[in-house]
């Protein structure tokens, strides 16, 4: 409210009792708004969002940021918090009337909680519902950069060389033949099996993956095949049922390891948004950490490590979470930087 000014103190004292919608909505003053929306405490969060959303659709707002409400003052629950106020969006979201407003922001300055609203959304994301697809694209631009999109890719062919078996079958009569053929037939079908996995982070493999693939492929007694201009892509994956399941395995490991370098990306760019760690450069200067250091230094002062072991120009420092003092293998000592970005903003 002091950031607003004293306009928007007048006008609230103006509108006081009138909050029927348990809300009321004033001018931006001084902030870099065109209205705020003040609420009344209430301690049914999703309700509060819901009627929010509500009125800026109404109004024709094209954007709106939240804090995260009743986490100060009123002391509730961050994760519950979270819940609700995802709860609220989802909902508002997967609604075809939606015409006008088209950004939402939930603006967090408490770096602990980045946990809270982070999990929420993933549990989200992971939980594979339709609805979900409209509305995660809103928050991906916020906490994790807006997806470029990837080069179309040439389509991959894995070569697989068969070696044929011949069988020839004799016997006293057609009927005699045909039965033993059946009885190969089964024998081999008995120890065939194809497996399909399909994911999204298919089409994220790039060479090193197609090689491993390749290499599966000549060491398994298995095909495999890319379905890449499916959706989502695919792989298909045959041959004898215990060298599909080993492979079909190892496909998955390979995919959930892109999955867990995506995650640690968006997450290390989401902290960088909030805080920036920082050490000694040239001519006085200071040098940001790249963006994984960034998160592993912020973590572990969060978690109250004393110490962790960073790289500055390929050498080794042990940093001092509490002096933020480093030290390299030969003593060499230089202090680092911890700046909060947007403190005090609104």
């Amino acid at each position: 409210m002091d950031a607003a000014g004293s306009e928007v103190e007048e006008e609230c004292a103006q509108y006081a009792g009138q909050f029927q919608s348990g809300f009321i909505t004033t001018e931006g003053g001084n902030l870099l708004c065109s209205k705020i929306i003040h609420l009344i405490h209430n301690n049914n969060v999703k309700s509060q969002v819901s009627k929010v959303l509500h009125e800026c659709e109404l109004m024709m707002y094209r954007s709106v940021a939240f804090p995260a409400i009743g986490t100060g003052q009123a002391g509730q629950n961050p994760a519950e918090v979270a819940d609700n106020m995802l709860d609220a969006i989802v909902e508002f979201a997967s609604k075809r009337s939606v015409q006008h407003l088209k950004k939402i922001k939930i603006v967090i300055f408490q770096t602990n909680m980045l946990r809270d609203f982070y999990e929420s959304m993933k549990r989200r994301e992971d939980s594979g519902s339709p609805a979900t697809d409209s509305w995660m694209s809103l928050f991906k631009s916020f906490f994790g950069g807006k997806k470029q999109p990837t080069e179309k890719k040439k389509p991959v062919v894995l070569e697989k060389k068969v070696d044929l078996a011949t069988f020839q079958i004799c016997g006293e009569s057609q009927k005699n033949v045909d039965a033993t053929e059946s009885w190969i037939k089964d024998l081999i079908l008995k120890e065939q099996f194809e497996n399909t996995i399909s994911d999204e982070l298919i089409e994220n493999f790039d060479e090193r993956q197609y090689e491993m693939l390749a290499d599966l492929q000549r060491r398994k007694q298995v095909t495999i095949q890319l379905e890449d201009k499916l959706s989502p892509p695919c792989i298909k994956i045959s041959g004898i049922s215990r060298d599909v399941w080993f492979v079909s395995v190892e496909v998955q490991k390979m995919i959930q390891k892109i999955k867990d370098i995506e995650e640690e990306q968006s997450k290390a760019k989401l902290v960088y948004n909030l805080v920036e760690w920082r050490y000694p450069g040239s001519n006085d200067s200071f040098v940001a950490f790249d963006k994984l250091t960034n998160m592993q230094l912020e973590d572990a002062k969060i978690a109250k490590k004393s110490h962790l072991t960073v790289t500055i120009n390929k050498k080794n420092f042990k940093v001092d979470l509490n002096t933020l003092q480093a030290n390299d293998d030969q003593g060499r000592a230089i202090n680092i930087q911890r700046v909060p970005k947007n403190e005090g903003k609104l």
